[in-house]
């Protein structure tokens, strides 16, 4: 009889230097997404914490240390604050699209603008066309990239201002990697009003959640997480909801401190791999794997 899904092999990552928590060393286990199962496996990997980049799906597999946290957005029961109100209102003209996942000159220089002004000299600032193309194209899943534009003038697309690379789960949206103009002369809160969308967009089509990657306490490029509730984490007993007074600290900790917190920073970095160091050292163990 032949198994209707074939079960994934997975590999372990040689130790590095953690990038979000000084002094500490990450290691990652991963698998490869391939066939037509693509999607079903993806879907299942995304609900116990796994994120996509191109090809492959992976999780922080850490020796004595669970620091990095998977987190979503219940998006069928969000309610924005009122600065999350005040941005969506400030944004609302932007014609938002669901696009193919195929790479674009104009993509890559908005990408280009916001990596130099929000990350410089980080792993991506290296990027070039082709490595962005393989990035947004290299996908065997549902993937879309939504763009965000200025309203048209009646003959030429607007201004494009905005990009999410965007995966579409069974039961929400993985928000994959976003960028946006960062030196916009009217408009702030680009980063926050991309999630924002998303969670319109993913209750709109009928799905519970956004999944926004994972959350570390203490890293500050995370910390703008936390503004969105209700937010879900998964921790070693499935997905709990974050204390409302705990989550409520965390915010006002974030608002008393805005430059600690880079406003809606695509993402951060956590979810995208550079895909050489998906270098298996081993086989995967299980009882090597620390639960969240």
């Amino acid at each position: 009889m032949t198994a209707p899904v074939r079960f994934p092999r997975f590999y372990v990552t040689a130790p590095a230097p953690c990038p979000y928590l000084p002094g500490r060393q990450e290691r990652k286990v991963f698998t490869e997404l391939s066939g037509s199962d693509s999607d079903a496996l993806n879907d299942a990997l995304g609900r116990i914490g796994f994120r996509r980049s191109q090809t492959v799906a992976y999780r922080p597999s850490c020796a004595g240390c669970n620091s990095c946290v998977s987190v979503r957005v219940v998006a069928s029961e969000f309610k924005p604050s009122k600065s999350q109100a005040r941005t969506i209102a400030r944004n609302t003209d932007l014609v938002a699209t669901a696009c193919r996942p195929w790479s674009t000159v104009e993509q890559f220089e908005l990408l280009q603008t916001y990596l130099a002004s929000r990350h410089p000299g980080g792993g991506m600032s290296a990027m070039d066309e082709m490595d962005y193309a393989d990035m947004v194209e290299q996908t065997p899943v549902t993937s879309y990239v939504i763009e965000y534009r200025e309203p048209s003038d009646g003959d030429t697309p607007g201004r494009l201002v905005g990009a999410c690379l965007t995966d579409r789960q069974n039961d929400g949206l993985s928000m994959i990697y976003s960028f946006y103009d960062p030196h916009h002369e009217t408009r702030s809160g680009l980063g926050n009003y991309i999630i924002l969308d998303h969670i319109q967009r993913s209750a709109g089509a009928g799905l519970s959640y956004v999944y926004l990657g994972y959350w570390i306490e203490g890293s500050s490029r995370m910390q703008y997480k936390v503004r969105y509730r209700p937010l879900e984490r998964l921790g070693a007993d499935g997905w709990e909801r974050f204390d409302a007074d705990r989550q409520g600290s965390l915010i006002a900790s974030v608002a008393a401190s805005p430059s600690r917190a880079v406003e809606g920073d695509g993402l951060s970095k956590d979810n995208i791999v550079d895909q050489r160091s998906l270098q298996p050292s081993g086989p995967f163990a299980p009882d090597s794997v620390p639960q969240n």
